[in-house]
């Protein structure tokens, strides 16, 4: 079972957004059969037959093992992910297109661009596991508090004045054979504001970047 699947194909998102096919996901990061599921969820049997049945036919749920009770053969299924992320791929018509914004204090870029970390980042993963190779990625995730609106403007310029000197010393403008190219997602955008929740400063940023 993987920690996150990227769901990409459209069919398989739908059948996803299910409220009772996302329960049975839910319940299924422990591997049950459909009469166990029955009695957890307080539906029929054949019922939860039937969209257990969708769920495998979209490789969102994988036989675990076959048991023989009987005259019956009792199939035990599992998730194939104890999460699930649905790709923007998924909706390839109307995707939001990182080209169509290139405004680095657009709220819509930073969403553009989060939606292509999902999309590339989950075709990444998918290929590597298929090659039995580890993904070499790195992310930071923090809050910063600002004292001023300005005090974030002047953040941000340091900030990126920064990557972009680091950029320079590490890129490879020559073309080595053995060079392989990273993506590189830098974001700050305010927190959500969170019901008695305690005020609290860290001085960290977040980045983001893959391979």
């Amino acid at each position: 079972m993987q920690d996150i699947a990227v769901i990409e194909d459209p069919a398989a998102a739908e059948a996803s957004l299910d409220p009772i096919r996302t329960r049975i996901l839910r319940e299924l990061v422990q591997p049950a059969s459909a009469t166990q599921l029955a009695v957890r969820i307080g539906l029929p049997r054949q019922k939860v037959n039937y969209h257990l049945k969708a769920l495998e036919r979209h490789g969102l749920v994988e036989l675990v093992e076959e048991r023989r009770k009987g005259n019956v053969t009792e199939r035990v299924l599992q998730a194939t992910a104890a999460s699930y992320l649905i790709s923007p791929s998924a909706l390839s018509a109307v995707s939001p297109d990182p080209v169509r914004f290139v405004d680095r204090f657009s709220a819509f870029w930073l969403l553009a661009l989060a939606g292509r970390m999902v999309q590339e980042v989950g075709k990444l993963i998918a290929g590597a596991a298929h090659a039995r190779q580890k993904l070499a990625t790195f992310a930071i995730d923090g809050d910063i508090t600002f004292r001023t609106a300005a005090d974030r403007a002047a953040f941000a310029e340091e900030l990126g004045a920064e990557v972009t000197r680091l950029v320079e010393k590490y890129h490879d403008a020559g073309g080595s054979p053995h060079g392989r190219r990273h993506r590189l997602v830098v974001a700050l955008h305010p927190a959500l504001k969170e019901l008695n929740a305690p005020t609290a400063t860290n001085e960290t940023a977040g980045k983001e970047q893959d391979t």
